[in-house]
């Protein structure tokens, strides 16, 4: 696969992840806006209680600041307040936050700082932080003040319905007769259509580039007629006892005993470029699993793509922490030959429609566990046995000078069990990866 093609994935497959998140960001905001929204489409936070030993519980409102989308759309605010312990009737206003502090000042209330959702263990659904001001005066009964914009007031729930306007305003919640001691649960809902249309944009426009990023990879994958070789799309003769993997691994030579120390700096370059290269493989596996679906067959260009992908890696492990076997440094390439660590997967002829349904997450789920406790996670993240057993190497070249065999064997064979179980859940093979470190 040439240079250009395999930049095409690459690019592709950016493309096409871009479009996917904005795919999963809209559609996300429109599932739940119809799972989480009621009838008259707001959608309500988790019930709060709010209590005080004052007279009022104030919560400022501020939207004078910024130019933000809500204060030039329809944005509306829905509070509903239940009393608690004993049905005492409660007030709830809103008003300009000038009038509320002349209206309480020198009068002992809560002002609300900022709301949370858990804390520790607490019993209550919700919480708030407050800020307590001490006065001596006492407030008269809210009800007969002509300043609200609206008020609402009441033995049971009471609710108040605002839409949000470029003001500084503050909702002021209180005993209806003006008596000390509020004691209330509080719930607040908001209702925005312009967030719907926004989702519904960013899902369209997202549909569109992953469209256009899948139809990059696929056009830079498809191979033309002349370098198309006889025999490419026959699969070799394997046994169901053989797993279409093959894996090389020389020997360990004359090995540095100190440059397995910085080989994490050396190995920046590569890791860099197979962050992009596993992102076209993440695409390319999607494209490809439609496909086998549709067609039973892996696309012959994505699967040269995605082996190359694999044998790279495996290069850059065999030099790197998953084996720490050679010193020489792995080559930019995703062809095959040419190093002592190398990997190759023939190209099946066929393959299941059924199994490519399960084969990734279900009938992988026993060898995940084991490649987990291998290599760390599901794939090649160091932390496993192996990346201990390639610092005890390292180590022992630091003082002998040699490679013990016996962990060189090792480390190969659980190289081995992780590729196999990458190559079959990338779909590349319906032959089950085998419970063993051997070929």
């Amino acid at each position: 696969m040439s240079t250009g093609r395999v930049v095409g994935i690459v690019l592709g497959s950016l493309v096409a992840l871009s479009g996917l998140g904005m795919i999963l960001g809209g559609g996300g905001v429109l599932v739940a806006e119809r799972v989480l929204a009621d009838a008259e489409g707001y959608v309500t936070m988790r019930p709060t209680v709010v209590r005080s030993d004052g007279y009022a519980i104030v919560a400022p409102a501020d939207f004078r600041a910024g130019p933000w989308f809500w204060l030039r759309h329809e944005v509306t605010l829905r509070l509903r307040v239940s009393p608690q312990g004993a049905a005492a009737a409660l007030f709830v206003g809103l008003a300009s936050r000038a009038d509320v502090d002349n209206y309480l000042q020198g009068v002992s209330r809560a002002e609300i700082t900022e709301r949370h959702a858990v804390r520790g263990d607490r019993k209550e659904p919700a919480f708030i932080d407050v800020r307590e001001i001490q006065g001596s005066g006492e407030p008269a009964v809210p009800s007969a003040q002509p300043f609200w914009l609206t008020s609402a007031t009441g033995t049971l729930s009471q609710t108040l319905t605002w839409r949000i306007e470029p003001s500084d305003v503050a909702v002021v919640l209180m005993n209806a007769d003006a008596t000390s001691g509020v004691d209330a649960s509080v719930s607040l809902a908001a209702r925005a259509p312009i967030l719907l249309t926004l989702a519904g944009v960013v899902l369209g426009v997202g549909v569109a580039i992953f469209l256009l990023g899948a139809l990059v990879v696929i056009l830079c994958a498809r191979r033309s007629s002349a370098v198309t070789r006889a025999g490419d799309d026959s699969s070799p003769s394997i046994s169901p006892q053989t797993f279409p993997l093959t894996l090389r691994a020389d020997p360990p030579g004359n090995l540095s005993p100190l440059l397995w120390l910085v080989k994490g700096l050396l190995l920046i370059p590569h890791a860099f470029v197979l962050g992009f290269l596993w992102a076209g493989f993440v695409v390319s596996w999607g494209i490809s699993w439609i496909a086998i679906l549709l067609t039973g067959r892996y696309p012959r260009g994505l699967f040269d793509f995605n082996v190359g992908v694999l044998r790279w890696t495996w290069r850059v492990g065999y030099y790197g922490y998953l084996a720490l076997a050679t010193d020489e440094y792995p080559p930019f390439s995703l062809r095959a030959g040419g190093y002592p660590a190398d990997l190759d997967v023939p190209y099946p002829a066929a393959l299941s429609r059924r199994i490519a349904f399960v084969k990734w997450w279900l009938l992988a789920v026993p060898h995940y566990l084991v490649v987990g406790l291998l290599v760390g996670g599901t794939g090649f993240a160091y932390g496993g046995l192996v990346f201990l057993l390639a610092l005890y190497s390292g180590v022992a070249l630091l003082f002998t000078g040699r490679y013990p065999e016996d962990l060189f064997r090792l480390v190969v064979g659980a190289n081995r069990w992780a590729l196999r179980v990458a190559a079959y859940v990338a779909l590349m093979t319906d032959v089950y990866p085998p419970f063993r470190l051997d070929a």
